[in-house]
């Protein structure tokens, strides 16, 4: 013993050993950043041999110096370099705690030490040692194996804290402990959230040890996915679920539970939580449960617990296979549900008092969506009948009466969210109990709804809720879910609720709150959305029956008429104008079309224009529907005069917008055309590459084949049937390419005939079927009929492209020959400018033009008769002028003598100059002396 000791004093003695933390050498120098200060070395190495070597291993008084030493040095982290000895230092403690319990306080401190943050010399160190780090937190989870309370509880505590315990404070040079982030990832890699989860089958009878547990894997399922996701895989939720009922007066494993299981909601996947609940222990345990804190818990924590519960239980209800029915904890569910509108009997109600505080007010809210939830299963429709959850519903859609306010009863705004949500509750139930909902008089009750929600009163919605967007300060949200519930109510097309409406005078209803709610150009996403929907219930309503649309009348054509004046622009606004339109032209098929007083009033007001504005003004995607109300138009023949006189921009006509939409039709399918739109192939003239990819497989014979699926699919079809209305023959403003779409158009039934009898062939082909020698000359000659009448429309397209050429080829002569017209003029001006010219400079020109002009003045002279009888014949020109312009004598005629006034400048410099009767140049007068009066009115002629 004597020489052990001897040794031992000469291990921590010897100054020449490396020391386990060297202190000389300060690596890490970062102001700020969490450093501590130097620890006093230990060489780990040799503790280990000290632990393990057996002429050492019984000098326990020496093992638990050391060890304490070691916890002394280390009090502030370990270093993780030194993480590996120091676990395997743990190890050996865990191993003899077992017979010598003197170990048992020191592996707790060393455990409690693992809680801190571990320690960096370098910033390498952080990923040199990352998997030893790693190792050492999953040999931590693994000592829940030691089975000593005191352990347990510590390693719970040091997972927390090294989980969520911030960075050491600053206190000088040092080592830097590891960042928050960097603790959590190395947990997360580590895996010892799965190992604490299966630790809890160890923790039976340590209910202490089992709250610490859980509260440390609430702090880890709170801070990373990663987690969940791992804790998820030891199928923690079911066992978790499986033991919160236990016996625990402080309350805190229930809390605890629910509360993990909340994060494995959140941040787990639900869907493996919700598979792990779905069986009957799971469920029975949760009904445990909530029944408990429903009925004895009054506190707002134990309200709390209860929905947190409840929510759960929804996600399990969510499940098709979870046996929440077969549990009876969805017949307690659909009781509680119509809570306190129904009266009961049943002992779980009948010492229930609610509160009407928020939670309450939660938990009922969470309980009808629990009912619509579990409508998805059929068989708990007849839970609903027998708890008579119709009647509750329709209870809480009453408007509310504000004249009576209760403490003990709902707030008006908690009234007002019950209300929106039982409407749209209604709209999922309703449908699938309509025997209910017809004994209960929903229809009479939502039509006195609508009637309240446009009444004039103090009433002023908060629209705090989901259900109430849009509706704060009106009665917007209410109108919005009732009209939302008759919409789902009459698309099931049930003659009984449908005649039930239009006898309490739905449609003037509807149209009277359409056009209170004005026209088409809002900027409100709900009111559109209300809008919306009272049009498709009036389609619905009237679609099939003539008296319907008898009442629906010119008010109904005039709504609809004001709806499809919406400017175009809207339709990209992304705010529902498209679904408005798009409800208004279907309200125009199904409301007007098909009642002759409807038609004449529509055709009117222009209702064929605008339905054609539409479709050039329209999306792709609006065309089927628009085109198919004006083709069942064309019933009316009043509508065909219509439809030829309307111009769209640019002067197009119907024949014209529709060929275009045939072209962008096909260029969209893919059908094969060549640059001038010609048939390229005459064995598929119509065919698409898609409709031939599905030929090529065998349908079954309760299918429809592609050729006849192709013709619901697009709108050629219809474009067909709409040129049989018009005619194929004198239709005005048409170029050649129309002329050639309008070839195939013509053939478009003969040809599709063609495609179905070939996929009649190719069928029977891919069956191996051999048909008999004259059904097989049948469809041989039905194909080369096909193919000739294909060959004969490209012979007849080949010479309209030819036409065409010919009147270009004629309108290019007729072109140049008015340019070269006009260039003979620019040369013939030309010439005479240059004779003029010539005249001027030459005079023998000059005397040769003179001598033509009086030939030609003379020669256009008739002959005067009796000429040599005394006939007086005055000569109009001057002889001797040698000009070629008209010159003739002059007389000038004054009433008064210009020598008397001067003339009218005779005050100017510039004198009277007139051409004297004698001839001669322009000269100015000389100013005449004055004269008397009396001689003003004398007039001579000079």
């Amino acid at each position: 013993m004597t020489k052990s000791s001897n040794a031992m004093a000469r291990v921590y003695k010897t100054p020449s050993r490396k020391p386990g933390v060297p202190v000389d050498n300060q690596l890490i120098s970062a102001k700020g950043k969490g450093e501590i200060a130097n620890v006093k070395p230990v060489d780990l190495n040799r503790v280990i041999r000290l632990l393990e070597d057996t002429l050492t291993v019984s000098l326990k008084e020496r093992h638990l110096f050391t060890l304490k030493k070691i916890v002394k040095t280390y009090h502030k982290g370990f270093l993780l370099k030194d993480l590996e000895n120091i676990f395997k230092i743990i190890d050996i403690c865990s191993e003899r705690i077992k017979d010598h319990e003197e170990y048992t306080s020191i592996l707790h401190n060393l455990l409690k030490i693992c809680g801190l943050p571990f320690l960096k010399e370098k910033t390498s160190d952080e990923v040199k040692y990352r998997d030893i780090a790693k190792q050492s937190l999953s040999r931590l989870g693994y000592l829940m194996r030691v089975p000593n309370a005191d352990i347990r509880m510590q390693i719970c505590a040091s997972v927390s804290s090294f989980c969520s315990s911030p960075a050491t404070k600053p206190t000088g040079m040092g080592l830097q402990p590891l960042s928050l982030s960097s603790r959590r990832e190395l947990l997360e890699q580590s895996g010892v959230a799965e190992t604490l989860v299966l630790s809890l089958a160890l923790l039976q009878d340590q209910l202490a040890v089992r709250l610490e547990m859980l509260h440390t894997l609430q702090v880890l399922s709170s801070t990373s996915g990663v987690h969940c996701e791992v804790m998820l895989k030891a199928e923690a939720a079911q066992k978790l679920c499986l033991h919160m009922n236990e016996a625990d007066p402080s309350g805190q494993l229930l809390f605890r539970s629910s509360e993990i299981l909340w994060n494995l909601l959140e941040r787990g996947c639900p869907q493996e939580l919700t598979h792990q609940l779905s069986n009957m222990d799971s469920i029975l345990c949760l009904k445990e449960a909530f029944l408990n804190q429903l009925q004895h818990g009054y506190r707002n924590y134990d309200q709390q617990l209860r929905n947190d519960l409840l929510v759960i239980t929804t996600l399990i209800a969510e499940n098709p296979k979870a046996p929440l029915i077969e549990s009876g904890f969805a017949r307690q569910l659909v009781h509680f549900a119509t809570f306190p509108e129904m009266k009961s009997h049943n002992p779980l109600s009948r010492n229930l008092k609610l509160t009407f505080n928020n939670e309450d007010f939660e938990m009922k809210k969470l309980l009808l969506n629990m009912v619509v939830v579990m409508s998805q299963d059929l068989s708990a429709v007849q839970l609903f009948r027998e708890g008579k959850v119709m009647l509750a519903l329709m209870h809480l859609i009453k408007p509310p009466d504000t004249t009576q306010t209760s403490a003990r009863s709902w707030t008006p705004v908690q009234q007002e969210e019950l209300q929106l949500q039982a409407l749209a509750t209604l709209a999922t139930l309703a449908p699938l109990m309509l025997e209910e909902y017809m004994t209960c008089q929903a229809n009479t009750c939502i039509l006195m709804l609508l009637e309240w929600c446009v009444q004039q009163d103090a009433y002023f919605s908060q629209g705090h809720s989901f259900h109430g967007t849009g509706g704060r300060g009106s009665k917007k949200a209410q109108l919005r879910y009732s009209v939302r519930l008759l919409r789902s109510m009459v698309s099931l097309d049930k003659p009984v609720i449908n005649q039930d409406l239009c006898d309490q005078g739905a449609i003037s209803l509807l149209l009277g709150l359409l056009m209170h709610l004005g026209g088409p150009d809002d900027e409100d996403v709900v009111t559109l959305e209300i809008k919306a929907d009272l049009q498709l219930i009036l389609s619905a309503l009237c679609e099939s029956d003539l008296h319907r649309k008898e009442l629906f009348g010119t008010e109904g054509v005039d709504m609809a008429v004001r709806f499809l004046k919406m400017n175009p622009a809207k339709f990209y606004s992304g705010m529902g104008h498209s679904k408005l339109i798009l409800s208004t032209v279907d309200c125009v098929w199904s409301c007007i079309i098909g009642c002759f007083t409807n038609e004449d009033v529509f055709l009117e007001k222009e209702g064929v224009y605008l339905l054609f504005d539409l479709i050039h003004s329209s999306p792709l995607t609006m065309h089927g529907v628009v085109l198919g109300a004006l083709l069942e138009l064309c019933d009316n023949p009043k509508a065909l005069p219509h439809m030829r006189a309307w111009r769209g921009p640019g002067g197009v006509s119907v024949p014209q917008l529709l060929l275009q939409l045939w072209r962008q039709e096909e260029e969209d399918l893919g059908v094969q055309r060549d640059q001038h739109g010609r048939i390229t192939d005459p064995l598929k003239p119509l065919v698409h590459p898609h409709q031939e990819e599905q030929s090529q497989v065998s349908s079954p014979a309760d299918t429809p084949s592609a050729a006849v699926v192709d013709v619901a699919e697009n709108q050629r079809s219809k474009i067909h049937g709409f040129f049989c209305k018009l005619g194929f023959e004198d239709l005005p403003g048409l170029t050649a390419e129309d002329f050639i779409t309008l070839s195939i158009v013509n053939r478009y039934l003969d040809f599709k005939t063609g495609e179905v009898w070939e996929e009649i062939s190719r069928e029977l082909a891919l069956e191996g079927v051999r048909p008999d020698t004259p059904d097989a000359e049948a469809l041989a000659t039905i194909a080369q009929a096909t193919e000739d009448t294909a060959k004969r429309v490209v012979e007849q397209q080949s010479a309209i492209l030819q036409k065409q050429e010919a009147e270009e080829a004629q309108k290019e002569r007729e072109t140049y020959a008015e340019i070269k017209s006009n260039h003979r003029q620019q040369e013939l001006s030309a010439k005479s400018w240059e004779h003029f010219v010539a005249k001027t400079s030459d005079h023998r020109i000059l005397k040769e033009c003179k001598k033509l002009q009086e030939k030609s003045i003379e020669a256009s002279r008739s002959r005067a008769k009796g000429r040599d009888s005394g006939t007086i014949y005055h000569h109009t020109h001057i002889a001797g002028l040698q000009t070629t312009t008209f010159c003739g004598r002059t007389m000038a005629v004054e009433s008064t003598p210009a020598h008397l006034t001067g003339g009218p400048l005779a005050n100017t410099d510039l004198a009277l100059a007139r051409v004297p009767i004698t001839g001669g140049a322009l000269r100015k007068l000389p100013q005449s002396a004055p004269q008397d009066l009396e001689h003003l009115n004398a007039v001579s002629v000079q």
